[in-house]
């Protein structure tokens, strides 16, 4: 019997069809990170202009988040159904579209529903351009690439924090919604034309002229055409999250969740009070927003050292380390607080750790569950972590409206943090070491 496409891909040295999808979800995340960040860019602005409450912007911020969980548990898993590449045509029209019609909110409800359903698409393209890497990528070198794919979340926010820091002091937040959203809109055709579909896709759930458009693929990536699918196996009625809490998947799974669930409360605490708090602190706006852009420069850095090191040392050996460490440097941020270029330099550590310990369990979720209802796995696993990212930056504007002191909320997010480190060590999924 021939070895199956899947064993020739991990046998195989790496093909340009490869690197090119691992180029284009890279994009895609730096779209996604852009457009996550540009709220948080202009918050201060926003404030400022409209004369709103820290609480009213914490429920802006986890309006998005809330769309973003959404599009997490609904809109991802239907990539199983209709393919990866299709949804993340799909995300990338609703993050162009909804962003750019951002620049024109008057008020909070606008500003609440706009973002709430650019956060739908935000949410179902980083689980499946995660998934869609982890699929094209030798077992051996997964870790590294999915890290490197997610990396592209803090580039995004970067670059956007850089363009952010000139163009909304001369002319204002509502320029960088439509810069944004042209930016995304423009990544549709290239997703179009340069990415594509997934082999476990055409695989597991066999769509009209799957074989055809499998086989296109596999010449492109110098293995051999061939002359059948493999038989499908019937699967029982019902929703496929229910298969991620059976049996050997339950206990793992419920880990994950809770993995993720504090971690996302931590990153998104600090991903978007960060340029708000410094700017509290007495940072000018244009400081203020280079903070959260080197809390992001860090976060790059730390994904890739994640990467290399969970290779080398295992996953959750590393992300439990990095998540601990980073959970001891915001619990002291008091200590730096007086010197700007402090304030600065500890940012970066944050983003480094929490960024470089959260990314790693998105490679945690991609590799412990199969093909079949992978999307749907990590679909999931991303949305139960996302209701920490919506408690995360709601918490944090109610306890800094009731008087709470930054370093105190620096502590509280702190534990957050601490916990994401020690379940992660404790997940008990066979496929992860």
């Amino acid at each position: 019997m021939n070895p199956s496409p899947k064993t020739l891909i991990e046998q195989n040295p790496m093909t340009g069809v490869q690197y090119a999808t691992i180029f284009i979800c890279f994009l895609m995340n730096i779209f996604d990170g852009m457009d996550v960040m540009v709220i948080s860019y202009s918050a201060p602005a926003i404030a400022k202009s409209w004369g709103i409450s820290p609480k009213e912007l914490g429920a802006v911020f986890s309006a998005g988040l809330f769309g973003m969980t959404l599009g997490t548990l609904f809109l991802a898993p239907l990539a199983d159904k209709i393919g990866r590449k299709t949804i993340i045509l799909i995300s990338g029209a609703i993050m162009g579209v909804f962003m750019y019609l951002t620049a024109y909110a008057t008020d909070v409800t606008d500003l609440v529903i706009y973002r709430f359903i650019s956060g739908l698409g935000i949410g179902s393209m980083l689980a499946s351009t995660s998934t869609l890497a982890s699929e094209y990528t030798p077992l051996k070198t997964r870790n590294f690439w999915i890290s490197t794919v997610v990396a592209g979340y803090p580039v995004g926010a970067v670059l956007s924090g850089l363009v952010a820091a000139k163009v909304i002091p001369s002319e204002g937040w509502q320029t960088m919604f439509k810069i944004a959203g042209v930016a995304s809109a423009l990544s549709v055709p290239l997703v179009l034309l340069f990415l594509s579909e997934s082999i476990d896709f055409y695989l597991n759930a066999q769509p009209k002229n799957a074989l055809q458009k499998l086989n296109i693929i596999l010449q492109k990536l110098n293995i051999d055409p061939i002359e059948t699918l493999p038989v499908l196996i019937a699967k029982k009625a019902g929703l496929p999250v229910g298969e991620l809490l059976k049996t050997e998947y339950k206990k793992p799974t419920i880990q994950l969740w809770l993995a993720l669930f504090t971690s996302f409360a931590a990153l998104y605490f600090l991903t978007l009070w960060i340029p708000k708090m410094t700017s509290d602190l007495g940072l000018p706006q244009n400081l203020a927003i280079y903070a959260g852009t080197l809390f992001n420069v860090g976060a790059f850095f730390g994904i890739i050292t994640q990467g290399y090191f969970s290779n080398r040392y295992g996953l959750k050996k590393t992300i439990g380390v990095i998540l601990i460490l980073t959970a001891v440097l915001m619990a002291s941020f008091g200590l730096f607080l007086g010197s700007d270029y402090a304030i600065l330099i500890a940012f970066t550590g944050m983003g480094f750790g929490i960024q470089g310990g959260f990314v790693g369990l998105y490679a945690v979720s991609a590799r412990m569950y199969p093909a079949e209802f992978r999307t749907t796995g990590v679909g999931w696993a991303m949305g139960a972590g996302r209701f920490g990212a919506i408690i995360g930056p709601y918490l944090a504007g109610y306890l800094i409206q009731s008087g709470v002191s930054i370093s105190i909320n620096f502590i509280v997010f702190a534990v957050f943090s601490l916990l994401a480190g020690l379940i992660t060590m404790k997940i008990s999924s066979k496929q992860i070491y």
